[in-house]
C-alpha cells in the first residue's frame, strides 16, 4: 500500500515539481549571449534524459524495474522542460521562432511539437530552430515509443501475473 502511495505521489508530484522549477528559475542567462554554455547544457541534459530512459527500459526488459511509470513520466516531462527552455532561449535570437515570447509559449510549442500537431501560430523560421524541432521530433518518437513500450510491457506482465494468481486461488 505504501508503495502505491509513493507511486501516485511521484506520478503527480514529479511533473508538477519539474514545471514549478521551469517557471520559477530564471532562464534569461541562456540564449544568444552565451551560446556555448546554452548548447552544452541542452546537449548534456538531453543525453542525461536519454540515458535515464534507456536505463529504465533496460531494467524493464530484465524484469528489474518495479515502478517504471513514475520514472518514465518524469523523464518525458524532463524532456518537455529541456526543449521548452531551449526554445525560449532560441526565441531571443531574432528570426528563429516567430510568435514565441514567454515560458508558456515555449511550453505550448514544445507540447504541440511533441504531439506533432503544429497549429502554425508559433513556428521555427531560423535554421537552428528548425534543426532543434527536427531533433525534438526524433527524440520524441524514439523515447516516447520506448517509454510507452516499456509501460505496456509492465501492464501486460502484471495483468498476466494477476490472472495467474487468481487462477491459482480458484483451484
Amino acid at each position: 500500500m505504501r508503495g502505491l502511495v509513493r507511486t501516485y505521489v511521484a506520478v503527480l508530484g514529479g511533473p508538477v515539481l519539474l514545471l514549478t522549477v521551469y517557471f520559477a528559475v530564471p532562464l534569461g542567462w541562456f540564449g544568444p549571449h552565451h551560446p556555448t554554455i546554452s548548447w552544452m547544457a541542452f546537449g548534456v541534459l538531453l543525453a542525461v534524459l536519454g540515458v535515464g530512459m534507456l536505463r529504465e527500459v533496460r531494467m524493464q526488459v530484465l524484469g528489474q524495474s518495479r515502478h517504471p511509470v513514475p520514472r518514465i513520466l518524469i523523464l518525458l516531462c524532463g524532456a518537455l522542460v529541456v526543449f521548452s527552455a531551449a526554445y525560449l532561449a532560441m526565441s531571443k535570437h531574432p528570426g528563429e521562432l516567430d510568435g514565441l515570447v514567454t515560458k508558456v509559449d515555449a511550453l505550448y510549442f514544445t507540447v504541440i511539437t511533441m504531439a506533432t500537431v503544429g497549429y502554425g501560430d508559433i513556428h521555427p523560421s531560423g535554421q537552428a530552430a528548425r534543426i532543434i524541432v527536427m531533433l525534438q521530433l526524433l527524440y520524441t518518437v524514439v523515447f516516447l515509443t520506448t517509454g510507452v513500450t516499456a509501460l505496456t510491457r509492465q501492464v501486460k506482465t502484471r495483468a498476466v501475473q494477476r490472472a495467474h494468481h487468481r487462477g491459482r486461488a480458484g483451484d
